[in-house]
C-alpha cells in the first residue's frame, strides 16, 4: 500500500515571501495584522524566525479579497511607488515582463503608458505608479468598462486554415485562427500559459512583432480540441 506524501515542511518568512511574489517585509506586516486580516498563525520556529505552513497560507492568499495588487496598494502599499515592467508583471501574476511589453507593443491602448521614462543611453526604463497599475487592474476589459473608454476592439481578420503551413502569423491573426474573439482574450489565454504550443515563437512580423507558423497554431488549434 502506498503511504501518504511526506508533508511539506514549514517554511519562513522568506521562503514565504518568495512563494507569494511580497517582500519579508510585507509577510511580517500581514502577519503583524492578523487580528484583522486572519493571517494565518505560525506552526513553528527556527530560533527567533516564524514557521509557516506553506499550504495553509497558500489557500488564505488564495482567497483573499481585493486582488493581490489592490492588497499591496489598500494595505499599506505606496500608490506612488514606481514599478518597472518585471514589478509591474510579478504584482499582476504573469510569467515575465514580456507579457507587458506585448501589450504595450501588440495593442496600443489597452495597457496604460508608463507614469515616467528613463533614458539609459540606448535602452529606456518604463515606469508605472502602483496606483495606474491597481487603477488599470480593476477596470481592465473582463473586470468590467474601462471609465470613459470608448475604443472598441478591432474586428479580427479573416484567416484561412488551409494556407502555407510555414506562413508566418501575427498574434491578431493567431487568435482568429483559434477562434478567439479578440486580440485580448488571446494574449491573456497565453500568459496564462493555456496555449503551451505557442510558448515559443517561429519568428518576427516585418513590423518586429511576434509571430507562428500556422502549422503550429493549427497544431494549438487541434490540442485545444
Amino acid at each position: 500500500m502506498a503511504g501518504k506524501p511526506k508533508k511539506q515542511d514549514p517554511v519562513d518568512s522568506k521562503e514565504l515571501a518568495a512563494e507569494l511574489g511580497l517582500s519579508v517585509a510585507r509577510v511580517n506586516s500581514l502577519y503583524a495584522e492578523r487580528e484583522k486580516n486572519d493571517f494565518p498563525v505560525h506552526v513553528d520556529q527556527r530560533g527567533r524566525a516564524r514557521l509557516w505552513d506553506l499550504a495553509e497560507v497558500r489557500r488564505w492568499h488564495e482567497g483573499r479579497q481585493p486582488s493581490r495588487l489592490q492588497e499591496l496598494s489598500l494595505a499599506g502599499g505606496d500608490p506612488n511607488e514606481l514599478l518597472n515592467a518585471a514589478q509591474v508583471a510579478k504584482v499582476l501574476g504573469y510569467k515575465s515582463r514580456s507579457q507587458i511589453t506585448t501589450y504595450l507593443a501588440e495593442h496600443p491602448g489597452y495597457f496604460p503608458e508608463p507614469d515616467e521614462v528613463e533614458q539609459l543611453g540606448t535602452y529606456k526604463r518604463q515606469k508605472w505608479r502602483l496606483q495606474t497599475i491597481a487603477d488599470w487592474r480593476a477596470t481592465r476589459p473582463g473586470k468590467g468598462k474601462r471609465a470613459g473608454a470608448t475604443r472598441q476592439a478591432p474586428a479580427l481578420p479573416d484567416v484561412p486554415a488551409d494556407g502555407d503551413p510555414d506562413e508566418l502569423l501575427s498574434g491578431t491573426q493567431a487568435a482568429a485562427l483559434l477562434g478567439f474573439k479578440s486580440l485580448n482574450s488571446y494574449v491573456s489565454s497565453l500568459s496564462q500559459g493555456n496555449l503551451p504550443l505557442l510558448e515559443e515563437t517561429d519568428g518576427l512580423t516585418p513590423l518586429g512583432r511576434r509571430a507562428w507558423t500556422r502549422r503550429r497554431i493549427l497544431e494549438q488549434k487541434a490540442q485545444r480540441g
